[in-house]
Protein backbone atom coordinates (compact mmCIF):
# COMPACT_ATOMS: atom_id res chain seq x y z
CA UNK A 1 0.00 0.00 0.00
CA UNK A 2 1.11 3.38 -0.85
CA UNK A 3 0.94 6.46 1.54
CA UNK A 4 1.06 9.75 -0.09
CA UNK A 5 2.02 12.45 3.01
CA UNK A 6 1.58 16.03 2.10
CA UNK A 7 3.28 18.18 4.69
CA UNK A 8 2.16 22.08 4.75
CA UNK A 9 5.87 23.85 4.61
CA UNK A 10 4.87 26.69 7.02
CA UNK A 11 4.16 24.36 9.70
CA UNK A 12 7.64 22.59 9.13
CA UNK A 13 9.84 25.51 8.95
CA UNK A 14 13.01 23.60 9.89
CA UNK A 15 14.35 20.76 7.51
CA UNK A 16 14.78 18.66 10.94
CA UNK A 17 12.32 19.21 11.99
CA UNK A 18 10.54 17.77 9.37
CA UNK A 19 12.58 14.71 9.43
CA UNK A 20 11.66 14.09 12.80
CA UNK A 21 8.36 14.08 11.83
CA UNK A 22 8.48 12.13 8.99
CA UNK A 23 10.26 9.38 10.71
CA UNK A 24 7.41 9.46 13.50
CA UNK A 25 4.89 8.91 10.79
CA UNK A 26 6.62 6.18 8.85
CA UNK A 27 7.31 4.52 12.14
CA UNK A 28 3.55 4.39 12.62
CA UNK A 29 2.57 3.10 9.39
CA UNK A 30 4.76 0.56 9.58
CA UNK A 31 3.35 -0.67 13.10
CA UNK A 32 -0.07 -0.62 11.04
CA UNK A 33 0.77 -2.51 7.86
CA UNK A 34 2.72 -5.25 10.04
CA UNK A 35 -0.18 -5.42 13.01
CA UNK A 36 -2.36 -8.00 11.05
CA UNK A 37 0.53 -10.15 10.27
CA UNK A 38 1.54 -10.02 13.70
CA UNK A 39 -1.62 -10.46 15.01
CA UNK A 40 -2.25 -13.79 12.88
CA UNK A 41 0.31 -15.94 14.28
CA UNK A 42 -1.52 -16.96 17.54
CA UNK A 43 -4.50 -18.27 15.71
CA UNK A 44 -2.72 -20.49 13.18
CA UNK A 45 -0.33 -21.30 16.58
CA UNK A 46 -3.48 -22.52 18.55
CA UNK A 47 -4.76 -23.97 15.08
CA UNK A 48 -1.68 -25.87 14.43
CA UNK A 49 -1.32 -27.68 18.20
CA UNK A 50 -5.76 -28.77 18.07
CA UNK A 51 -4.27 -30.39 14.38
CA UNK A 52 -1.42 -32.21 16.01
CA UNK A 53 -3.61 -33.63 19.05
CA UNK A 54 -6.21 -34.55 17.07
CA UNK A 55 -3.76 -36.36 14.94
CA UNK A 56 -2.03 -38.16 17.36
CA UNK A 57 -5.59 -39.23 19.39
CA UNK A 58 -7.05 -40.29 15.65
CA UNK A 59 -4.00 -42.27 14.26
CA UNK A 60 -1.52 -43.07 17.60
CA UNK A 61 -3.81 -43.51 20.68
CA UNK A 62 -5.30 -47.11 21.62
CA UNK A 63 -8.81 -47.04 21.03
CA UNK A 64 -9.73 -47.35 24.58
CA UNK A 65 -8.53 -44.02 24.84
CA UNK A 66 -10.01 -41.67 22.21
CA UNK A 67 -13.60 -40.80 23.18
CA UNK A 68 -11.80 -39.38 26.82
CA UNK A 69 -9.16 -37.91 25.13
CA UNK A 70 -11.09 -35.80 22.35
CA UNK A 71 -13.82 -35.23 25.01
CA UNK A 72 -10.27 -33.14 26.94
CA UNK A 73 -9.80 -31.76 23.63
CA UNK A 74 -12.64 -30.58 22.23
CA UNK A 75 -12.64 -28.06 25.49
CA UNK A 76 -9.16 -26.79 24.54
CA UNK A 77 -10.43 -26.33 20.98
CA UNK A 78 -13.77 -24.62 22.46
CA UNK A 79 -11.21 -22.13 24.30
CA UNK A 80 -9.49 -21.04 20.83
CA UNK A 81 -12.55 -20.46 19.40
CA UNK A 82 -13.37 -18.31 22.30
CA UNK A 83 -10.07 -16.78 22.41
CA UNK A 84 -10.30 -15.92 18.26
CA UNK A 85 -13.82 -14.69 18.06
CA UNK A 86 -14.59 -13.66 14.37
CA UNK A 87 -12.15 -16.15 13.20
CA UNK A 88 -13.45 -19.24 11.34
CA UNK A 89 -9.88 -21.46 12.02
CA UNK A 90 -10.70 -22.76 15.48
CA UNK A 91 -14.11 -23.12 14.84
CA UNK A 92 -13.56 -25.14 12.09
CA UNK A 93 -10.94 -27.72 14.17
CA UNK A 94 -13.54 -27.88 17.13
CA UNK A 95 -15.95 -28.82 14.89
CA UNK A 96 -13.85 -31.92 13.68
CA UNK A 97 -12.52 -32.57 17.04
CA UNK A 98 -16.39 -32.56 18.25
CA UNK A 99 -17.50 -35.07 15.33
CA UNK A 100 -14.27 -37.15 16.51
CA UNK A 101 -15.33 -37.51 19.94
CA UNK A 102 -18.73 -38.14 18.62
CA UNK A 103 -17.79 -40.71 16.05
CA UNK A 104 -15.78 -42.67 18.46
CA UNK A 105 -19.18 -42.01 21.69
CA UNK A 106 -21.66 -43.97 18.54
CA UNK A 107 -25.02 -44.36 19.53
CA UNK A 108 -28.47 -41.75 19.54
CA UNK A 109 -26.14 -40.26 22.75
CA UNK A 110 -23.54 -38.49 20.15
CA UNK A 111 -26.17 -37.34 18.20
CA UNK A 112 -25.96 -33.65 19.82
CA UNK A 113 -22.85 -34.03 19.57
CA UNK A 114 -22.77 -34.26 15.53
CA UNK A 115 -25.92 -31.48 15.95
CA UNK A 116 -23.28 -28.70 17.97
CA UNK A 117 -20.42 -29.82 15.08
CA UNK A 118 -23.13 -28.93 11.95
CA UNK A 119 -23.67 -25.55 13.70
CA UNK A 120 -19.52 -24.85 14.29
CA UNK A 121 -18.80 -25.47 10.43
CA UNK A 122 -21.35 -23.36 9.49
CA UNK A 123 -20.54 -20.36 11.48
CA UNK A 124 -17.05 -21.04 10.07
CA UNK A 125 -19.11 -21.13 6.78
CA UNK A 126 -20.32 -17.62 7.28
CA UNK A 127 -16.56 -16.36 8.04
CA UNK A 128 -15.00 -17.64 5.01
CA UNK A 129 -16.89 -20.62 3.43
CA UNK A 130 -12.80 -21.08 1.57
CA UNK A 131 -10.97 -21.29 4.88
CA UNK A 132 -8.72 -24.23 5.35
CA UNK A 133 -8.65 -24.97 1.62
CA UNK A 134 -12.82 -25.52 1.66
CA UNK A 135 -12.08 -28.18 5.13
CA UNK A 136 -15.90 -26.59 6.75
CA UNK A 137 -17.66 -27.32 3.69
CA UNK A 138 -15.96 -30.97 3.44
CA UNK A 139 -16.13 -32.04 7.04
CA UNK A 140 -20.44 -30.43 7.15
CA UNK A 141 -20.78 -33.06 4.37
CA UNK A 142 -19.17 -35.66 5.81
CA UNK A 143 -21.93 -34.83 8.35
CA UNK A 144 -24.64 -34.95 5.92
CA UNK A 145 -23.82 -38.48 4.80
CA UNK A 146 -22.56 -39.95 8.18
CA UNK A 147 -25.38 -38.66 10.27
CA UNK A 148 -29.08 -40.90 10.32
CA UNK A 149 -31.69 -38.85 8.44
CA UNK A 150 -34.94 -37.51 9.34
CA UNK A 151 -36.69 -38.38 11.66
CA UNK A 152 -33.83 -39.43 14.17
CA UNK A 153 -31.00 -36.66 12.72
CA UNK A 154 -30.16 -34.35 9.66
CA UNK A 155 -28.60 -36.70 7.07
CA UNK A 156 -28.78 -35.75 3.55
CA UNK A 157 -27.18 -37.60 0.93
CA UNK A 158 -28.19 -34.61 -1.50
CA UNK A 159 -26.79 -32.09 0.50
CA UNK A 160 -23.78 -34.26 1.14
CA UNK A 161 -23.17 -34.30 -2.39
CA UNK A 162 -23.27 -30.89 -2.79
CA UNK A 163 -21.06 -29.72 0.17
CA UNK A 164 -18.40 -32.35 -0.66
CA UNK A 165 -18.43 -30.98 -4.39
CA UNK A 166 -18.02 -27.57 -2.98
CA UNK A 167 -15.10 -28.58 -1.14
CA UNK A 168 -13.71 -30.31 -4.13
CA UNK A 169 -14.16 -27.19 -6.12
CA UNK A 170 -12.11 -25.48 -3.72
CA UNK A 171 -9.43 -27.99 -3.47
CA UNK A 172 -9.51 -30.23 -6.14
CA UNK A 173 -5.89 -31.78 -5.45
CA UNK A 174 -6.87 -32.04 -1.39
CA UNK A 175 -6.29 -35.24 0.29
CA UNK A 176 -9.35 -35.42 2.23
CA UNK A 177 -11.49 -33.72 -0.56
CA UNK A 178 -11.13 -36.50 -2.79
CA UNK A 179 -11.26 -38.89 -0.02
CA UNK A 180 -14.43 -38.15 1.47
CA UNK A 181 -16.02 -37.92 -2.01
CA UNK A 182 -14.91 -41.25 -2.79
CA UNK A 183 -16.03 -42.48 0.62
CA UNK A 184 -19.22 -41.23 -0.20
CA UNK A 185 -19.57 -42.51 -3.57
CA UNK A 186 -18.84 -45.84 -2.08
CA UNK A 187 -21.48 -45.41 0.25
CA UNK A 188 -24.16 -44.44 -2.44
CA UNK A 189 -23.09 -47.90 -4.39
CA UNK A 190 -21.08 -46.22 -6.96
CA UNK A 191 -17.75 -47.72 -6.39
CA UNK A 192 -16.63 -47.59 -9.56
CA UNK A 193 -16.93 -43.84 -9.77
CA UNK A 194 -14.70 -43.58 -6.44
CA UNK A 195 -11.91 -45.14 -7.71
CA UNK A 196 -10.60 -41.70 -9.86
CA UNK A 197 -11.28 -39.72 -6.39
CA UNK A 198 -9.22 -43.01 -4.13
CA UNK A 199 -6.17 -42.11 -6.52
CA UNK A 200 -6.30 -38.70 -6.77
CA UNK A 201 -6.42 -39.05 -2.82
CA UNK A 202 -3.25 -41.09 -2.78
CA UNK A 203 -1.27 -38.69 -5.18
CA UNK A 204 -2.14 -35.67 -3.14
CA UNK A 205 0.70 -33.24 -2.37
CA UNK A 206 2.00 -33.02 0.71
CA UNK A 207 0.48 -30.81 3.27
CA UNK A 208 3.24 -28.87 5.20
CA UNK A 209 3.46 -29.84 9.13
CA UNK A 210 1.00 -32.42 8.76
CA UNK A 211 2.99 -35.95 7.93
CA UNK A 212 0.66 -37.79 10.31
CA UNK A 213 -2.57 -36.86 9.35
CA UNK A 214 -1.34 -37.50 5.39
CA UNK A 215 -0.04 -40.99 6.15
CA UNK A 216 -3.11 -41.95 7.86
CA UNK A 217 -5.34 -40.93 5.25
CA UNK A 218 -2.89 -42.42 2.71
CA UNK A 219 -3.49 -45.97 4.79
CA UNK A 220 -7.74 -45.49 4.63
CA UNK A 221 -7.46 -44.37 1.06
CA UNK A 222 -5.51 -47.34 0.11
CA UNK A 223 -7.68 -49.93 2.06
CA UNK A 224 -10.87 -48.63 0.78
CA UNK A 225 -9.52 -48.39 -2.67
CA UNK A 226 -8.65 -52.31 -2.11
CA UNK A 227 -12.05 -53.66 -0.97
CA UNK A 228 -13.25 -51.83 -3.90
CA UNK A 229 -11.04 -54.10 -6.01
CA UNK A 230 -11.88 -57.40 -4.22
Amino acid sequence: MIFTLSLPASRFPASAARRRWLAGALSALSFLAFAPAAQAAPVDDAVAELQHDWEVIRYQAPASEREKRFEELSAKAHKASETFPGRAEPLVWEGIIVSSWAGEKGGLGALSMVKKAKALYETAIRIDGNVLDGSAYNSLGVLYYKVPGWPVGFGDKDKARELLQKALTINPKGIDANFFYAEYLVENKKSEEAVAYLERALQAPARPGRPMADAGRREEASQLLAKIKR
